[in-house]
């Protein structure tokens, strides 16, 4: 029997490799896409276009997070088994500029979904991505699922928000909710505003002569940086399982910014003190520190482990920027 998936934020980053992971295992695929002046959907652009896939096992719906009543039109129409919530104001910078939006769509987007299921008869399988953002400064590394939350950024807040939701969504009204606590997991699908982004693509824009400089904030930073298609597997793990419950998704290692600038200059021969500059407006209010992640359970009870390094990860959004440029 076919299994249907419903996605949230499928043209994201996370939401088009788990797509591509679903329906390469002959699941049915729904996605709710935000209605906007056009229609470039890059990251699904090539199944959008296949005709063996679209409308035959891909389906797109328009919905916003805040039209609860469309998205309990298209959950009743669709009946979906599992439910992947990817959607929501993911930048943690930008979160300190619209703070309210933030909230609207990263909590209480959550939220709105959270009533929607409790009510419906056919309840699917529910999957919220989270982040390593609620731990903010925590007093233990590395954190595990038992790890107080401790946010300091307005998106660390709303997911916090989000989270605890989910576990009271499960504890007292039976939901099979679970949260994907994900540390922070790149690719050459991220979105251009992420650092990792940013740097890649000012490496190959170095690279082929085409500038010289690349300007950037604090670089002592330190992050747990994962591959984007290997958490997307972890999701639908989850969602296997006998019953629901959290898991960290990280890879249990840490790096400073200035790592993964060495890495990636390191890739095609450069070194990157001959061509960054502090920019002090790229700065963040508020810092997270100390952010690596546990996934002991995560091997243990999904058999997920995560198998690229920041090194490998780095070379490999270097080299396809340079494929975009040339």
């Amino acid at each position: 029997m076919t299994t249907t998936s419903l996605i949230t934020g499928i043209t994201g980053q996370d939401g088009s490799y788990l797509t591509e992971r679903l329906l390469s295992q002959g699941h049915t695929v729904h996605g709710i896409v935000r209605r906007s002046s056009t229609t470039a959907r890059g990251r699904i652009d090539h199944l959008y276009h296949d005709k063996n896939i679209y409308n035959q096992r891909l389906f797109l719906h328009y919905a916003d997070l805040n039209d609860s009543t469309t998205i309990r039109r298209i959950l009743v129409k669709t009946q979906p088994d599992h439910m992947y919530h990817l959607a929501g104001q993911s930048h943690v910078g930008t979160s300190f500029e619209i703070p309210e939006t933030t909230s609207q769509f990263t909590a209480m987007g959550t939220l709105k979904i959270l009533e929607i299921l409790r009510d419906l008869e056919k309840q699917p399988r529910f999957l919220h991505i989270s982040s390593s953002e609620i731990f903010g400064r925590p007093e233990h590394s590395p954190q595990d699922e038992s790890t107080a939350m401790r946010p300091v950024t307005p998106y660390g807040v709303a997911k916090t928000f989000a989270t605890q939701m989910v576990q009271l969504y499960r504890e007292s009204f039976g939901l099979f909710a679970c949260n994907a606590i994900c540390y922070n997991h790149e690719s050459p699908r991220r979105g251009e505003s992420f650092v990792t982004r940013k740097i890649a693509r000012a490496v190959a824009a170095i690279h082929a002569g085409h500038s010289d400089k690349l300007r950037l904030g604090t670089i002592d930073s330190r992050r747990d940086w994962g591959y984007a298609p290997e958490y997307v597997d972890a999701m639908h793990r989850m969602l296997c399982q006998d019953q629901p419950d959290d898991f960290i998704i990280a890879t249990g290692r840490q790096h400073s910014v200035e790592d993964f600038l060495a890495f990636a200059f390191d890739s095609v021969g450069l070194n990157w003190k001959d061509h960054v500059e502090h920019d002090a407006k790229y700065v963040r209010p508020s810092e997270v520190s100390n952010l690596v992640g546990n996934p002991a359970k995560a091997e243990q009870q999904l058999g997920w482990t995560a198998q690229t390094q920041l090194p490998e990860l780095a070379a490999l959004m270097v080299k396809r920027e340079i494929e975009r440029i040339t």
